[in-house]
């Protein structure tokens, strides 16, 4: 792959200016505490969905459209959930949520009454715990072990071992810290992934491990605390995803963590949030693995997003975000107003980023239904789209969604159905500073622009230990080829465009990817989790002969989400 070269200079001292007055500013707004995050997890945040969903209005304690969400608001809105007559799946899911988030429920959590060795797993969510006055810390392994199976030679599998610590100071600071050691052979198609982009999807900085493997860190962490009631702030090494659905159109968890300052006004039924990331523009490699010998560019990301309950059960919010930077790396201090409207002080500057703005809408419909949708406007102009011409220049993208629970009266049996269109060239831009990127890896749908795409998940709960999961993906997309851009890949300069009109959905090489995916799950022990998973993908091109991977796995994890193979 031909890579961009992007030259370095040292950096400006404005920028550590800029870091230096964004702590003096936490320490000064210090206050009350709302605890940690609960980190990104599909399933975890399913339940807390469904929960919201049974509840038929939307969650006052946290704004279920942008996740992380703190332990302490999913405690407030735990305490406040009805009690109806629940089956006994149901008990079991909001007993674990309870007890995961037992130092912010008011309601009875579970105590062990034989410790392990009298000191490890008093309570069943942490391997050991201190709670006295001034400090709460939890403490607690993170393994994934994994094998498994696929056509290609050798054995595909994954070995993570980390550690998590989390807790609170003085009731006053919340603190998460998560580090963990991988090894990975990850399934063919993975792999082929890695080695063409050179990017491991939903990590960062790899080598190569034996013939067809990886070898990597994680870490993520973060402090937050409180200004007053209404008011919280954050800095942290992490990721966000905006959105109620399978994939976000407007900011997903694909790319590698980033360096952030956020903060959250939540008063009446108004939700604004304000994030700031330091992302990475580009990456210096080769199939072996990621050149650890000079620093990356750097670029920023402004980005903020105000959320109404224009009613109990819907949410409707709007947003705008800005990607910028040059070799300078500067920091643009416009940008540390969050109530500026961004793509004014971007105009003011010469037009010199990559804006993006567009809405959102969460409605839940009685207890069973809720319905969602994303819109995201990269550039539009309306003279241009009435002319149906296919201009360029008309960039966006679609979500709408829905998820069914309890569905047709079975109790645990849950369906998700989303679609998704998105315009060629939309997130790309006329280099890697103001794509919308980060480490080389889409901010938004893993897999860029000119596609469309239909997501449907079953779920189903048979017994409170026992989840079984099925879901398929069908996206159609035009790829590009070496010589031409037709809008598939958003790194790709956008004035190496191919056409000014004529565009539409799919141009280029028109390819179908099919992700089929069964999952069985066994939960012995609070947090520990037993996986069979069976995976079928098959990608079919117009001028290629149909690629499919059957791949099959037992894993068993402890405090970690599975690895996921939907791109």
């Amino acid at each position: 792959m031909k890579r961009e070269k992007l030259h370095q200079y040292p950096p400006l001292i404005s920028r550590k200016v800029y870091l230096l007055s964004l702590l003096g500013l936490l320490i000064s707004w210090l206050g009350l505490a709302q605890g940690n995050r609960v980190p990104l997890n599909n399933d975890y945040y399913h339940l807390l969905s469904r929960y919201e969903i049974r509840q038929g209005q939307q969650a006052q304690s946290f704004d279920s459209n942008l996740r992380t969400f703190r332990r302490s608001s999913v405690g407030i809105w735990l305490d406040s959930l009805d009690s109806e007559v629940l089956s006994e799946v149901d008990k079991f899911n909001l007993s674990y949520l309870a007890n995961d988030n037992w130092p912010f429920v008011d309601s009875g959590t579970a105590v062990v009454r034989q410790p392990v060795l009298r000191h490890l797993y008093k309570r069943p969510a942490d391997l050991w715990h201190i709670q006295t006055d001034g400090l709460l810390l939890r403490v607690n392994p993170v393994l994934y072990f994994g094998v498994g199976s696929d056509e290609r030679s050798g054995t595909p599998f994954v070995n993570t071992r980390g550690i998590q610590v989390e807790g609170t100071i003085d009731d006053k600071i919340g603190f998460y810290s998560y580090i963990g050691e991988n090894q990975m052979a990850p399934p063919g198609f993975a792999y082929d992934y890695v080695q063409n982009t050179l990017t491991l999807p939903y990590q960062g900085f790899w080598k190569g491990y034996g013939t067809r493997g990886v070898d990597f860190l994680n870490t993520r962490g973060h402090i937050n605390f409180s200004a007053t009631r209404h008011v919280g702030l954050e800095v942290g090494y992490g990721k966000h995803f905006i959105g109620n659905g399978f994939r976000s159109l407007i900011l997903s968890d694909f790319s590698n963590n980033y360096g952030y300052f956020r903060g959250d006004v939540h008063v009446w039924r108004i939700h604004f949030t304000y994030l700031l990331g330091q992302l990475t523009a580009d990456i210096f490699g080769n199939r072996t693995g990621l050149f650890g010998t000079r620093s990356y560019p750097i670029k920023h990301l402004a980005l903020h997003r105000i959320g109404i309950d224009v009613t109990d059960r819907l949410n409707i919010g709007l947003f705008e975000a800005i990607m910028y930077g040059d070799e300078s790396e500067r920091f643009d201090t416009r940008y540390l107003n969050p109530f500026a409207f961004f793509r004014t002080i971007e105009q003011q500057n010469g037009s010199n980023g990559n804006a993006l703005l567009g809405a959102d809408l969460d409605w839940i419909v009685g207890k069973h239904l809720n319905l969602y949708g994303q819109f995201l406007l990269d550039e539009l102009i309306v003279s241009e789209l009435t002319n149906n011409q296919g201009w360029w220049g008309n960039k966006y993208a679609l979500q709408i969604g829905g998820k069914y629970i309890d569905a047709f009266t079975i109790s645990n049996l849950d369906f998700q159905l989303e679609f998704n269109r998105i315009r060629p060239y939309t997130y790309a831009h006329e280099d890697l500073y103001r794509s919308y990127t980060h480490y080389r890896q889409p901010l938004a749908h893993p897999l860029g622009a000119n596609l469309r795409e239909l997501v449907l998940i079953a779920r189903y709960q048979p017994l409170p230990r026992v989840n079984l999961k099925a879901s398929l993906i069908r996206t159609q997309y035009g790829a590009d080829t070496l010589t031409s851009n037709w809008g598939n890949n958003i790194l790709l300069d956008n004035r190496t465009r191919k056409q000014d009109y004529g565009n539409d959905l799919g141009q280029g090489i028109l390819t179908e990817l099919t992700i089929a995916e069964a999952v069985a799950t066994y939960q012995p022990w609070h947090n520990v989790f037993l996986d069979i998973r069976y995976i079928y993908r098959v990608t079919d091109a117009e001028i290629d002969q149909g690629q499919s991977t059957n791949f099959v796995s037992l894993g068993l994890r402890a405090n970690i989400a599975r690895v996921r193979y939907d791109y």
